[in-house]
């Protein structure tokens, strides 16, 4: 279960730091090097959120009856874990979407764009959510497992 903690935590920091990259990089001096390495990948990075955030969005939808069993504070994890992986995912996805998925339908590509759009306006808050996020995934899972 640890590894599986790492690897979803690295996936979702790795995401946010491609997300807030301009502010990332401001941050840190060596921090350009990183992203440089990060971007050839960005595109599949943000597909693995994308799913990823799917799939943590149903959790969290069908977990909405479980809240006074498992606790209002791993709940509220959980959903934001999979608002930081859905929207930053689509954000690094958007280009393979509309490649593989959304080929050949002009209106389905323009409605994308129009989200996407309006998604960009926050896109440096979302991958700060999603660095932020992704570290600690990784690390309460890592102590849970």
């Amino acid at each position: 279960m640890y590894i599986n903690a790492i690897i979803g935590g690295g996936i979702t920091a790795a995401g946010g730091i491609l997300a807030a990259a301009s502010l990332v990089a401001k941050a840190r001096a060596n921090a350009q090097e990183l992203i440089d390495k990060l971007v050839p990948y960005q595109g599949w990075i943000g597909g693995c959120m994308f799913f990823w955030g799917v799939w943590e969005t149903f959790e969290a939808v069908t977990s909405i009856g479980r809240i006074g069993e498992m606790g209002v504070l791993p709940f509220v994890f959980l959903v934001l874990i999979a608002v930081a992986d859905l929207l930053v995912g689509f954000l690094l996805a958007f280009g393979l979407i509309t490649k593989y998925a959304l080929r050949g339908n002009q209106a389905a590509i323009e409605k994308g764009q129009m989200l996407r759009s309006k998604l960009a306006t926050a896109q440096i808050p979302l991958g700060i959510l999603a660095i932020v996020m992704g570290i600690a995934y990784a690390v309460v899972i890592g102590i849970l497992s």
